[in-house]
């Protein structure tokens, strides 16, 4: 990554700290009016999500041949997760940020691409089993509104849409070349009043159908070879609710697991479907509504989604800037340079 681009990710990283300054001071208030040792506790299990995160990567690229040590990927996944957050792209930032990496090191951006709408796919399937339990003790406790459906729907379509996508990659290179193009033309056709000129390449689009193809032609046949990235995402999301039962802990809140399951589903919903970064502002108002119609005080539930975003996003936020500026993707190696210049 051009250390031009680096200076202006992290100079929208301080504007999102800026602008979300009076949350932050909120957050660091709420850390003095909690438990240390929950506080500590919940740190910890933010650590191993990290861990985990590394791991999951490290699975999806062994799927496509690819060696990587979960110490390199771990840091990567942060950097990517930090550009994600900062730069307004849907996550194609973060997924800039594997392929910058993976040209330094050797690898085939194709195939990284492939384990990155993996990463994507899997973590979505993951979360939509957790979302599952959390409706189900929605229902239960009759607290399942129309909001809760609506951004439930929205998930499963873009879950969808990733999962055909994938496969349409694998059956026919083609059809995706003339998906991903027509797609490209209708954006073309929206932002073409305004910037006067095509925002998405046609001809780009075939060329990233047939590399994400390649990339997949790689993957092994059997089914059951998704099982461990499958279970390590399933093991990620049980990693936040436990930060979140640290952080209900912290307070003394008296819970159960259904609150738990519930709440988090329900946080995490909408921090995938919010049109903000990682959910900035959405999450902290609707998770403590949530949390209240679960049978949790309104003023501890907004005091237990401080904590629990301090520790999920704040601090994420803040490893993944250093975690980029570790990484010197800008310095590639020279087999990288040479698998580019004969192509």
């Amino acid at each position: 990554m051009p250390k031009l681009l680096t200076v202006i990710v992290l100079f929208l990283a301080v504007t999102l700290v800026i602008f979300s300054f009076s949350e932050l001071q909120d957050v660091l208030q709420t850390l003095h009016r909690a438990h240390p040792w929950y506080v500590a506790l919940g740190l910890i299990v933010e650590a191993a999500w990290f861990f985990v995160l590394g791991w999951i990567f490290q699975s999806n690229y062994a799927l496509l041949g690819l060696k990587e040590s979960k110490r390199r990927l771990t840091l990567v996944a942060a950097a990517g997760g930090f550009v994600s957050i900062v730069t307004p792209s849907g996550g194609v930032g973060g997924l800039a940020v594997f392929v910058a990496d993976a040209r330094g090191r050797g690898h085939p951006s194709a195939k990284v691409t492939v384990a990155g709408a993996l990463y994507l796919l899997l973590d979505e399937a993951a979360f939509l089993c957790v979302l599952a339990l959390g409706i189900i003790v929605l229902i239960r406790r009759n607290h399942l509104g129309a909001g809760e459906i609506s951004a439930s729907l929205i998930l499963l379509a873009v879950a969808s849409v990733l999962a055909f996508l994938l496969y349409l990659a694998y059956r026919s290179p083609q059809g995706l070349g003339e998906t991903l193009a027509r797609l490209a033309r209708i954006v073309n056709i929206i932002v073409r009043p305004f910037i006067h000129r095509d925002y998405l390449s046609e001809e780009r689009a075939h060329e990233f159908a047939a590399d994400v193809s390649e990339g997949l032609a790689s993957l092994p046949a059997r089914p059951g070879s998704l099982i461990q990235p499958f279970l390590l995402s399933i093991l990620n999301k049980a990693l936040l609710m436990a930060v979140l039962t640290f952080s209900l802990l912290a307070f003394n809140v008296a819970f159960t697991a259904g609150t738990v399951v519930a709440g988090f589903a329900v946080g995490y919903l909408f921090l995938i479907v919010s049109p903000t970064p990682s959910g900035v502002g959405v999450v902290e108002g609707i998770m403590p509504l949530a949390l209240r119609t679960l049978g949790v005080d309104f003023s501890q539930a907004v005091l237990v989604t401080l904590l629990y975003r301090g520790i999920t996003f704040w601090l994420p936020l803040g490893a993944g800037a250093i975690a980029l500026r570790f990484l010197h993707l800008d310095s590639p190696k020279p087999s990288a340079l040479l698998s580019d210049t004969t192509k």
